[in-house]
């Protein structure tokens, strides 16, 4: 790793941050008409038509505009959609009656799907709270902390700690098996501690703090495979570790057998994930002011394992998913997981300085750069096959939105800049 390594990569991503990727978003995803943002687009950047603004899409392009502004990025502009979808998620998506935001709406603003779904209550929380974090607009953090009340009210397992996840309107808990009822996952308490670390850096209540600190604890001592440091898809909820299904409410495009249940479904882990959870802990711990020594055995473990046999070193990449021991079950390369492993090999070089995360950031950086970019629109490809042929087209969809890639550039620029303030001479 050289200087003109580290300033190349920066300028690689800035230029696409500022000059694709910010402009595809820009141009395309505000709804003028009846608010908030269309987020259905093809491979060419048309918009699909599809009539539906899901909670995910909505909270996840506010959390973008309101981070990017908040990074020095926009000139104002930015501030602006993030006011503008705030607007439409408070104004169309909140529930007056029972709290919570409903998970769907139509284009127009008219409720398809009432159900209150924890893990996009998270990201209402994370939004809401970046987006006070970046305008001092204190309705973001007056809505973050209702959404926190409620969780704290109807989600918590008092029996046995973490939280349920799948409820109807009226916060009622939903049944057992695909409903979702009786399972708890590393996805949403994942997210959870993203949420409640941007609500702590906005508020700095001691509540928030306490909830930050036990769900930390949940993800590192219940969660994470307490042998090989990776993360466990799904539970019961006395977390014991439960075959990975697929929910009649869904928030992602994981690939599933024709019954819904996962190919190894008791042992598989993310690469994505694993990163994803190193680099949000380590901020986690920044913004409490605690030393990464707290979790360094978990965290070294994490990494090591998705670097290790999460990066194609052959093709370039992060593989989707594999066993906790090592073996790899799906060589595809999806969106999200590059996006993350971008962020977290550079916070474990950043960290550790071992030159493994430069070598795996590298690897992952020149993919994405080469291969995952959809260079003459602006956006990724969802999903390509090992050697980097696309297999999804569609450019953006209520699961596949901004929220990864943007925030991949923004914090993997930081990151290179906190490396060359480090490393003059490098």
């Amino acid at each position: 790793m050289t200087k003109e390594t580290l300033m190349q990569c920066r300028q690689e991503l800035h230029t696409h941050l500022t000059q694709e990727l910010l402009p595809f978003w820009v141009n395309r995803s505000p709804d003028r008409q009846h608010g908030g943002f269309i987020t259905q687009f093809d491979q060419y950047g048309t918009d699909t038509g599809e009539d539906e603004k899901s909670l995910i899409a909505q909270t996840r392009s506010i959390y973008t505009y309101a981070s990017a502004h908040r990074a020095g990025y926009g000139n104002g502009e930015l501030a602006d959609l993030a006011r503008h979808g705030v607007d439409y998620l408070l104004n169309q998506m909140w529930d007056d009656e029972f709290g919570g935001f409903y998970w769907m709406t139509n284009r127009q603003g008219e409720v398809i799907n009432d159900q209150k779904i924890v893990y996009g209550q998270s990201f209402a929380l994370y939004c809401l709270s970046e987006y006070t974090l970046a305008t001092g607009d204190t309705r973001g953090v007056d809505y973050a902390e209702k959404v926190f009340d409620l969780l704290q009210k109807y989600a918590v397992d008092t029996t046995y700690g973490g939280y349920f996840e799948m409820f109807y309107r009226d916060w009622t808990l939903k049944g057992p098996g695909p409903a979702g009822g009786d399972r708890k996952t590393l996805d949403a308490h994942m997210h959870l501690m993203e949420a409640f670390t941007t609500l702590y850096e906005c508020t700095r209540r001691p509540i928030h703090r306490r909830k930050l600190r036990e769900v930390i604890e949940l993800l590192v001592k219940k969660i994470m495979h307490p042998q090989f440091g990776t993360g466990v898809p799904q539970f019961w909820a006395d977390w014991q570790v439960a075959p990975q299904i697929k929910f009649e409410v869904i928030w992602g495009w994981d690939r599933f057998t024709e019954d819904g249940v996962k190919r190894e479904a008791e042992d598989n882990t993310s690469y994505g994930h694993n990163a994803e959870f190193g680099w949000l802990l380590l901020h986690a711990l920044d913004v409490l002011g605690l030393s990464y020594d707290t979790y360094r055995y978990v965290l070294q473990k994490a990494f090591a394992h998705a670097a290790h046999y999460g990066v194609d070193w052959e093709f370039g990449g992060v593989f989707v998913e594999g066993s906790h021991d090592g073996t790899v079950y799906d060589r595809e390369k999806e969106f999200w997981q590059q996006a993350e492993g971008l962020i977290g090999f550079l916070d474990a070089y950043r960290w550790l300085g071992d030159e493994l995360y430069w070598n795996a950031y590298e690897n992952v950086h020149r993919f994405v750069l080469d291969k995952m970019i959809n260079h003459s629109v602006g956006e990724w490809w969802p999903l390509m096959t090992r050697q980097g042929v696309p297999i999804w087209t569609h450019m953006s969809h209520s699961w596949k939105i901004n929220y990864h890639t943007v925030r991949a550039m923004v914090q993997s620029i930081r990151r290179l800049d906190l490396l060359l303030a480090a490393n003059p001479t490098a």
